[in-house]
Parts: structure tokens; sequence; C-alpha cells
């Protein structure tokens, strides 16, 4: 009985092994549009265009640079590539996850650290830096529950904690054409990238 297959051919020409994951393999361009069209929410949100993965986590990077102001580059390139693996996995929203068991986890594990070696990262980050990643994660939760996904404050406070006014001042959810959001996502990955030297 043949192997089923268990890789990816991306628009880079890569194939990425999913069982297996090579640095070798990634692209930041094959993320960048991958993520771009991975929408949040299970496409659940107001708006003309979804919001992606892309666009989320160039907002976790705006968030985590708030909650760290004095963080190395290499932490906030940690915070834009924290969901990179749904590049190829996806975007399960948390009872999906639940309901696949340690499975899914593990698939994200192996790409993660596959990702972070390709961009010079450890394959695992800091446990302190993780949390912050966490942190500023769950305030983009907030913001966009309560902005796209229809939730009232009341609800979002329950599910993603309240946040600090002041971490989320100024800050507004940006609703663009994929194909903006991955030129936003590849430049950003570039500038920290050139700032880690």
């Amino acid at each position: 009985m043949p192997q089923p297959r268990a890789w990816q051919k991306m628009l880079s020409g890569r194939r990425l092994d999913l069982l297996d994951p090579t640095p070798v393999d990634i692209e930041i361009e094959d993320i960048a549009h991958g993520l771009s069209f991975v929408a949040r929410w299970n496409g659940q949100t107001l708006g003309d265009y979804a919001y992606s993965v892309a666009e989320h986590s160039l907002l976790v990077e705006v968030l985590f640079a708030r909650l760290t102001p004095k963080t190395p580059a290499k932490w906030r390139l940690a915070a834009l590539l924290h969901d990179a693996p749904e590049y190829v996995i996806g975007d399960m929203i948390s009872p999906v996850k639940t309901a696949v068991g340690p499975g899914y986890g593990e698939l994200d594990a192996r790409l993660t650290a596959a990702i972070h070696i390709r961009f010079g990262l450890p394959a695992a980050i800091p446990a302190t830096v993780k949390k912050q990643i966490k942190k500023a994660d769950k305030l983009s939760a907030w913001m966009e529950a309560t902005q796209l996904a229809g939730f009232d404050e009341t609800e979002a406070n329950r599910f993603f904690g309240r946040p600090d006014p002041a971490l989320i001042e100024g800050l507004r959810l940006l609703l663009r054409p994929p194909l903006e959001t991955r030129a936003a996502y590849t430049a950003r990955t570039a500038a920290l990238l050139n700032e880690m030297g």
C-alpha cells in the first residue's frame, strides 16, 4: 500500500514535508501568501474582506512591542511569526483544536521549530517571551472579537480578558485585499531581519 502524501507544494516550488519539515523548505513569500488568504474566526467577520491571519500577526507584533518596548528585533520577529504554521495547516478555532486533539499541537510545534530556525530564531523560544506573545495575541483577539466578530465587550472580556486601554490606544484593525496584506507582512519580516543583522 503506498504511503499517503504528507507534503505540500508551495508557490515558490518548495515541497514542505508536514511530518518532517526542514528550514530549507520554508520561504517567507510562501508564509506571507498563505497567511494572507487564511481567514481568522472561520471567516465569520464583518467587512468586505476576511480578516486574515497575516493581518492578525502584524497587529500581534505591534501589541507585543507595546507590551515589551525594549525587546530585541528577534523576539518581535517571533511575535510576527507566532501563527506562521497556519500558512499550511490553516487557522483552526480553539474548539476545533480541542476536538482534533494532541496531533494538531504536535504538527504545529514541528512547523514552528523549522520556521524559527529558518529565520535565525531558536527552535523553541523562551517561556517568558512566549508568555508575552500570548498576551499580545489575546489583546488582538479581544479587538477582533469586539470590532469584527460580533462580541460585546462583556463577552470578549470573559474569553480574552479585559485589555489595558493604553495598550490598544490608537490601533485599528485593517481589512484590505490579501495581496496588500501579503506585501505588508513580507516587508515587516524583511525590516525585522534587517534589524537583527
